[in-house]
């Protein structure tokens, strides 16, 4: 081995060691890793950044931003509220989001199969007052085995039909993976069932200001509109149907002002004094097309959603809201902002918001252009509180994320566009028709990642320049000429597997799998077999958060630390090589 190789592993292994140290936080591990790469030499100063522009870096963070925008869409929402009544256990709730993540990255690219889950999981932890983290690793592992059953499920399928093509002249088709594929999902699925307790019950994702905020007690106005779900219900049905989470303060009819009785039919055109937490208002606004009661519907339109946003604050001792109303001050006219929801603490609030006179300490959330809100508090005499994500008041466009999403993933399934031209060209689609506000699209996406990314690709690549990784091929080929059939099958397997989490899998694949299959081709044996291993490895990286786009996804939304990874990943990893071995060996004979 030369000198430059020698350094290219050992660079590897101390960045290894840093992550599992877990001193420095895994952005900045993966900037040292980057920096002694330079000093070293193995990385040259014209490759240090090309890994910022790599697909992964775009797919990763086109995927936060798709996911955020379905999120916000509330399908999510009307689906779970489905489901949450037949599943209420943790467990329970875990086989279902792993299923549907499995099973779906079989048709869809296994990255878009968990973005569009992902918000379901944080719903699903919402509910139960549960950590994300006990959902988003184990739906990570179980796309990654989703992904395993078809040609389109990921890259490393792919490439090894390609592989098979050029020595055969015949690649894999799409359902050739399904056999093996679909005894690893069924396995780790239930796997996954009872394991999910190897995962640290405190892992959450770094708290924002905004969580430090405990305000549940809102009243706003909404009036029940044409074709609203609402019409002809009575009030103890509609507060069932919503479980509960909101109240009823007052309803306003023409011939009717007070507190409704259970039996009350509701109709449209009725104003609701509505009380409770702001995400169980919006659900109920949303999912009821009700009217919130001074929304500048018109200028929402107009600004697709850009501008015109919502902030929560107190009013000040000395503000000029202090002992007026809304309706008396007029703040549309005079101010060009909307006061759509009230909080005050120790008391209930029945009357209507114009209605309502205004105290010191009342929390108040204001809607208007975001470009003048805090010109307007300062000029009211309000404090704006920590910042958080407050959907109340925001328009929905319901179908349009998954639409959108749905086009893009068909789009790389049918092999029109590779994966990351359609999924950042599905993020710019969702801003520029207003699926998701510009400045919520930024907020979403976990920089800290996307630099872990950036300075890790070419570290990993300094493997195949120095030319390291052929010297380990080497070395591979050698051990599996000592071995039996089935165990050069499972060394492919595992020496895939291995590889992974240095390069990506895609990389992992164009090296090994000539390897493997002219392995194959010494010993005399069909390399069908050798070639399904190194897809399989490939595909299964269980244990670190960089080997694959869908474990690095996870990474910072479930607060995860890179031991983590293993926990729960290393037993998977065993399981796999164990079962998948033979499975392999089944389905594709070696003569």
């Amino acid at each position: 081995m030369t000198i430059p190789q020698y350094l290219s592993i050992a660079t590897l292994v101390g960045m290894m060691e840093l992550f599992v140290w877990g001193r420095f936080r895994y952005d900045v591990t993966a900037i040292i890793a980057l920096l002694v790469s330079l000093a070293l030499g193995i990385v040259s100063p014209k490759q240090a950044f090309t890994g910022f522009s790599d697909d992964i870096v775009i797919i990763v963070g086109s995927a936060l931003v798709i996911s955020a925008a379905v999120e916000r869409s509330g399908v999510i929402e009307r689906l779970l509220k489905l489901l949450s009544k037949r599943v209420t256990r943790v467990r329970s709730q875990l086989v279902v989001l792993t299923a549907s993540v499995g099973f779906a990255s079989a048709l869809v690219k296994n990255i878009g199969a968990l973005a569009m889950m992902m918000p379901a999981a944080f719903q699903m932890a919402k509910k139960n007052d549960a950590s994300p983290s006990v959902f988003l690793m184990p739906m990570a592992f179980a796309s990654l085995l989703g992904g395993l059953m078809t040609l389109v499920g990921t890259s490393p399928n792919i490439i090894v039909s390609r592989v098979r093509q050029e020595m055969l002249g015949k690649p894999f088709t799409m359902f050739d993976y399904l056999p093996v594929g679909l005894g690893l999902v069924l396995i780790g699925l239930i796997y996954l069932r009872f394991a999910y307790r190897l995962l640290p019950k405190d892992r959450r994702a770094a708290p924002t200001m905004g969580d430090a905020l405990d305000i549940k007690g809102y009243v706003t106005e909404a009036t029940i509109s044409e074709g609203s779900p609402a019409i002809d219900e009575t009030v103890g049905d509609f507060l069932e149907r919503h479980e509960h989470e909101v109240t009823i303060a007052q309803l306003l009819r023409a011939d009717m002002r007070g507190s409704p009785k259970s039996a009350t039919v509701l109709r449209a055109g009725d104003v609701l004094i509505l009380g409770g937490e702001p995400d169980a208002l919006e659900r109920v606004i949303a999912g009821d097309k009700l009217a919130l009661e001074g929304e500048d519907r018109e200028a929402a339109e107009k600004t697709k959603d850009n501008e015109i946003g919502v902030i929560e604050a107190v009013v000040n001792i000395d503000s000029r809201l202090v002992g007026q109303t809304a309706g008396r001050l007029d703040l549309q006219a005079r101010y060009g902002v909307n006061l759509i929801a009230i909080s005050r603490q120790g008391e209930r609030l029945s009357k209507r918001l114009a209605e309502t006179r205004l105290r010191a300490g009342d929390v108040i959330v204001l809607q208007g252009p975001l470009d003048v809100l805090p010109e307007k508090l300062q000029e009211l005499g309000c404090l704006p509180l920590a910042e958080r994500e407050l959907r109340l008041g925001i328009t929905r466009r319901t179908l349009l994320p998954i639409a959108i999403l749905s086009v893009a993933m068909f789009a790389t399934a049918m092999g029109w566009v590779p994966v990351a031209v359609a999924f950042f060209a599905a993020a710019g689609v969702i801003l520029v028709v207003g699926a998701l506000p510009v400045r919520d699209a930024y907020e979403r996406i976990e920089w800290p990642i996307l630099i872990m990314l950036g300075a890790l690709i070419p570290v990993s690549d300094s493997l195949r320049t120095t030319g390291a990784s052929q010297v380990i091929a080497g070395w591979l080929s050698h051990v599996a000429a000592t071995l039996p059939p089935w165990g050069a099958v499972a060394l492919i397997l595992v020496a895939a597997m291995a590889v992974t989490p240095f390069l990506n899998n895609a990389a992992t694949v164009l090296v090994m799998a000539p390897i493997a299959a002219t392995f194959a081709g010494k010993l005399g044996y069909q390399p069908d077999a050798f070639l399904m291993a190194t897809a399989v490895g490939a595909g299964c990286d269980f244990l670190t958060p960089i080997g694959h786009q869908c474990n690095t996804l996870v990474f910072g939304p479930g607060g995860y630390k890179f031991g983590d990874y293993a926990r729960l990943g290393a037993p998977l990893s065993l399981i796999v090589i164990l079962l998948g071995t033979p499975l392999i060996l089944f389905w594709w004979p070696l003569s």
